[in-house]
């Protein structure tokens, strides 16, 4: 059988044994159809039928929680831990909670993990987890609750040396410390189970800047190979969490200048530049729209999503030089594409994970235009996150310099790897293919090593 035939067949068995998964077969069918000059060159890993166990998670737990609103009647959601792979360190993850949750999702994100991680150059597994649970328009004492009845069957699943969860859309600062509280009270131990922790309790400093950073030295790393750099570049942004936040404030670090961010409601177009203070204030603070954003800057506009050309995001539709996609999954499409070529947008930088469509992508990657993959830019996040596992182990807290530095070296790394395996299997430059080849290299490799588990 030949390789490709050998894929297909892996990703009809897919989608026969996982129907209605579509998130979860295109980052399959993206992963796999990548590997066909390493599969060719290498047959260990078909004679180890690599390819049909990781496609297979290891572990994946569904469980219901029930909690109790303020109104006092019981609520019921689903709690997932789709734990992946562990082949080259304990299970590490973040928690997901947001109402579009489901077990596809879940198992999208947790298969990107395993490669993500691996890019790092660090010893973790991958993993994901979370609930249909919509924390918005929720009390505290009810996102409590929740947090508390969903830790109550978790913690069954997760250790310092098992699985190390972490957050994602819906998981912040309040919903860890819920979460951890609730650990520590059911297992009487202290210790490293969940990152993204309080500095006060355990935390590292950059853990909540990590991703949007990471994000942007990635960017950094891919222009300097085309010698180019950042400075005076026009960046839209999509998103408005921690990621495309904290992408602002490096993008200013930068000299560049950002000039969007969107929220389910709508989007911001600031030309002269998104105040970061403002943004803050609006989503970390008072947990508002970004509607309030233009009352507070008059100057910008604002356009909500019932006023989104059908098809497109608005933030796209911007003239850029650089698209930073930073909220969610597909959220840039093909027609989104086209619309950033004709921009004369030169550089797609991932920060959410697969935000961009195959076709998208493919459309991108024929006119030339640059791409950093998620599972490769924005691996900043699970890198401090692991960082933060290592300070906890040696009981130590690194100043935010740092931490900063090590992350900035770390994404040095994945991009030199991601780049070096391109060339070295005749696609140099072609991210997506090195950063896959390479994070596959490594985990396949140690499930050789480790024998039929």
């Amino acid at each position: 059988m030949s390789v490709q035939s050998h894929i297909d067949k892996v990703l009809r068995n897919i989608q026969i044994c996982s129907p209605g998964q579509e998130e979860f077969y295109q980052a399959a069918h993206e992963v796999l159809h990548s590997l066909v000059p390493l599969m060719e060159e290498d047959n260990r890993y078909d004679f180890h039928n690599i390819l049909e166990r990781l496609v297979v998670p290891e572990r994946t737990i569904i469980f219901r929680v029930c909690w109790i609103d303020d109104n006092g009647k019981v609520q019921t959601n689903l709690g997932y831990r789709v734990q992946f792979n562990s082949a080259i360190g304990q299970y590490k993850g973040g928690l997901r909670f947001h109402p579009t949750v489901n077990l596809g999702i879940i198992k999208f994100l947790g298969f990107e993990q395993i490669f993500k991680n691996a890019l790092t150059g660090l010893q973790i597994g991958g993993a994901k987890g979370g609930s249909n649970f919509d924390p918005k328009g929720k009390s505290d004492n009810e996102i409590m609750r929740f947090c508390q009845a969903f830790m109550s069957e978790l913690f069954k699943h997760i250790g310092k040396t098992r699985d190390v969860p972490a957050g994602d859309i819906g998981v912040g600062a309040r919903e860890i410390g819920y979460l951890f509280g609730e650990y520590k009270k059911l297992t009487g131990h202290f210790e490293g189970v969940i990152t993204g922790k309080a500095l006060n309790w355990g935390g590292s400093c950059a853990r909540k800047e990590a991703t949007g950073y990471g994000t942007v030295y990635f960017a950094e790393n891919i222009l300097a190979k085309y010698d180019d750099a950042l400075k005076g570049k026009i960046c839209t942004v999509s998103g408005s969490g921690n990621v495309a936040i904290y992408t602002i404030e490096k993008l200013y670090e930068m000299e560049a200048i950002p000039v969007t961010c969107s929220d389910s409601k709508g989007t911001i177009y600031h030309k002269t530049g998104i105040d970061v203070n403002s943004l803050k204030a609006i989503k970390e603070i008072n947990h508002q729209s970004l509607e309030a954003y233009s009352q507070v800057h008059p100057d910008s506009i604002y356009t909500p999503v019932s006023h989104y050309s059908e098809g497109h995001h608005q933030t796209w539709s911007i003239p850029c030089d650089i698209a930073f996609p930073c909220a969610t999954q597909n959220e840039l499409n093909l027609e989104d594409a086209k619309i950033l070529v004709a921009n004369g947008c030169i550089l797609v930088n991932e920060g959410a994970n697969m935000p961009t469509t195959p076709e998208a992508v493919e459309y991108l990657k024929t006119n030339n235009v640059l791409f950093g993959p998620g599972k490769a830019a924005n691996a900043g996040g699970v890198a401090t996150s692991q960082l933060e596992m290592s300070q906890n182990a040696s009981m130590e807290n690194w100043t935010f310099d740092e931490v900063d530095i090590k992350l900035r070296q770390i994404m040095r790394n994945i991009f030199d790897t991601a780049y070096d395996t391109s060339k070295e299997f005749g696609v140099e430059g072609d991210l997506v293919t090195g950063a896959n080849i390479a994070g596959f290299r490594k985990v396949a490799d140690s499930m050789i090593d480790q024998g039929a588990v």
